[in-house]
């Protein structure tokens, strides 16, 4: 029973975190590292999430490692990390419509206090990660080698794997092959001289 309980809480909790992730990927947030979060719960129940939480691990590393290329790359990122919270600041303050506001006060910083938080938690997020890629990708061109490392090893595996697949599959035609034979008393068709 517990055991079930554990495997149901991961796989809600994976199934979250990845629909928050996707969302995040066209929405303010950790768009990548949610997903890649997401995929990593569900892969201890799921082999698509197994065969997907590689790619988006690369994907995610890259992306953090680009973002962090060049100084100029960093001041932008801080720049727009900051500019999110001042949005969710003002956003949680939740001050009256201006008086240019050409909507219904209803539509001016509309969600609330729900949507100031989820902008503040994602930029504190957003800062913790560029913390993050700048002390493990600047000026680290080894950092970066090693995602290509990492890639090069996932893509291996996926060539070997599709092999596997592939060879059984072959045996599996043998197989009826040669028993449609025996069944029909006719030659095996599945080999050829």
């Amino acid at each position: 029973m517990h055991r079930a309980a554990k495997r149901i809480a991961l796989e809600t909790l994976g199934w979250v975190v990845l629909v928050i992730g996707v969302l995040a990927l066209f929405l303010p947030g950790p768009g990548l590292l949610l997903t890649f979060a997401g995929l990593a719960l569900l892969s201890t129940q799921y082999s698509w999430a197994r065969r997907w939480t590689n790619p988006v691990k690369i994907r995610a590393l890259r992306s953090a490692a680009q973002g962090v290329q060049t100084v100029p790359r960093i001041l932008l990122s801080s720049l727009i990390t900051l500019v999110l919270v001042g949005i969710g600041v003002v956003w949680l303050v939740s001050p009256p419509p201006p008086s240019w506001w050409p909507l219904r006060d209803e539509w001016w910083l509309f969600g609330g206090p729900g949507v100031a938080i989820t902008m503040l938690v994602s930029s504190a997020i957003a800062i913790a990660l560029l913390g993050y890629s700048v002390k493990r990708f600047y000026n680290k061109p080894e950092a970066r080698a090693e995602i290509d490392r990492i890639e090069a090893e996932h893509k291996a595996e996926v060539a070997r794997e599709r092999r596997q697949e592939a060879e059984q599959e072959e045996h599996k035609r043998s197989a009826k092959a040669s028993a449609d034979a025996e069944r029909t008393g006719r030659p095996d068709a599945g080999t050829r001289h």
